[in-house]
């Protein structure tokens, strides 16, 4: 039995993706730290600190443990996990078993941590190539709809309210933009976190020497792994670590922005959008009639819980002295969790976005649902020319209420007031009445978005 979302049989699939838990699940994090273990004694081997003989022993011994998981013995290691608190020590007895007399030699040096933060960062390099992946599918969908539909008017809308005209494309620019700045955070974070873990017991290597010849271990084992060497043992300074959770979260925010938004517009009394159509996805078991945003619930449900792993990241980084007494392990709840249901709100946004079903006459319709309203603000400036801004204020705000309450297009009051007709004439009237004549920049900015795309 399972408890949460993302390794349910039933909802795993909806909140997360099989190749995030391939990731970050449990079979994945043993062969992360037996690949550690095996990296450091080749490290050393090539140092002379152990005998070459014995770190290929061990390098054989991890190689059958990955090909075979089944030659863990998985009870054994749950119950002295249990009583260690740690995984590595029962890890190590088992590998070290494995690799015969060779054995004595496997993590020298090292402390539980190490291993352990060596095997996470690994796993958040593969979940973060994943991560980049999806994001890059998302964003090739946004800008589609972006250049697709660039001069579309539609209504923008501020406090659930008629604003200014703005188009589709502008508004999936927007989203874009926002993407497009995320994908810049992951490569710049990849410096800051995809580093080797390699301090010994308080981080000093002490065990191992004295100097440049202690710290030449972890710069092999950062080279066998494919890492960088940090300058200083980082095992109680989190940052990195917490960084890379926060970025998770500001992306789930902004896919959360872009669910709420499609879900709204997807509303009956709107009906400018729609999730892709699917036989039954969205049905109820009672309303025929329903057609439920399925991947926006779970986009915005995702954003949620992503917002909550961000907050227990920040408190994994105040730790106490040289080894924390507890907030490491919170760490073990908020990663993988943060990569499982970015994964997952990446997942359905690709499949929401890419299938996107836009309705331009809806958007029309609704646009021109308040008679002209929306852009009252343009027939403002066009007069204020001619009679000062605060007048045209005036007259134009007066005109807005006769319209409301007469239920009349804004442009026939405006044709019956002199102090309006007079200075801008009929074809004036209609041009700055007209919507899709006052989207300002809003094209532009498309443009600037997509750039070279």
């Amino acid at each position: 039995m399972t408890i949460g979302v993302l390794q349910s049989t039933l909802f795993g699939d909806m909140f997360g993706t099989a190749a995030m838990r391939a990731v970050f699940g449990e079979a994945a994090f043993l062969g992360r730290c037996i690949e550690v273990e095996a990296a450091l004694a080749r490290a050393q081997a090539r140092l002379g600190i152990i005998p070459a003989e014995a770190a290929e022993a061990i390098s054989a011994a991890a190689a059958r443990l990955a090909a075979e998981p089944a030659r863990l013995d998985l009870d054994r290691l749950k119950r002295e996990t249990a009583t260690v608190g740690y995984p590595i020590l029962p890890l190590v007895r088992q590998l070290a078993d494995a690799a015969g007399p060779a054995g004595r030699y496997l993590h020298w040096g090292a402390t539980t941590q190490d291993i352990m933060d060596s095997a996470a960062v690994l796993q958040i390099r593969a979940g973060l190539e994943l991560i980049e992946a999806d994001l890059d599918a998302v964003r090739r969908h946004l800008a589609a709809l972006a250049r697709q539909y660039r001069d579309t008017p539609m209504a923008g809308r501020t406090h659930l309210q008629h604003a200014l005209p703005v188009t589709f494309g502008y508004k999936a620019a927007v989203w874009l933009a926002a993407l497009d700045r995320h994908a810049a955070r992951l490569k710049e974070l990849r410096p800051r976190v995809l580093s080797v873990q390699f301090g010994g017991a308080a981080g000093t290597l002490a065990s191992l020497g004295a100097g440049e010849a202690a710290l030449r271990s972890t710069a092999e084992l950062a080279r066998e792994l494919g890492l960088a060497e940090p300058a200083i043992t980082w095992h109680v300074a989190r940052d990195g670590i917490v960084e890379t959770v926060q970025f998770l979260a500001l992306l789930g925010g902004s896919l959360g922005k872009i669910a709420f938004d499609v879900m709204l517009m997807s509303a009956t009394e709107f009906g400018e959008a729609a999730e892709p159509f699917v036989a039954g996805r969205g049905s109820s078991s009672t309303m025929p009639q329903k057609r439920n945003p399925i991947s926006c619930e779970l986009i915005l449900a995702a954003a949620k819980a992503l917002r909550q792993q961000a907050g227990l990241a920040l408190d994994a980084m105040v730790s106490d002295f040289e080894r924390a007494t507890g907030p490491w392990h919170v760490e073990w709840i908020a990663v993988p969790e943060a990569f499982g249901y970015a994964a997952g709100a990446l997942h359905q946004s690709a499949f929401m976005l890419g299938g996107l079903i836009v309705d331009p006459k809806r958007m029309a319709q609704n646009l021109g649902m308040t008679h002209g309203l929306i852009v009252a603000e343009a027939v403002m400036m066009g007069l204020a020319p001619h009679t000062g801004r605060n007048e045209a204020h005036d007259l134009v705000y007066d005109a807005c209420r006769a319209a409301i309450e007469q239920n009349k297009p804004l442009a026939d009051i405006l044709l019956g007031m002199p102090e309006v007709a007079g200075p801008l004439g009929a074809e004036r009237i209609r041009a700055l009445t007209d919507p899709a004549n006052y989207l300002g920049a809003a094209q532009a900015m498309v443009d600037r978005v997509l750039g070279g795309r």
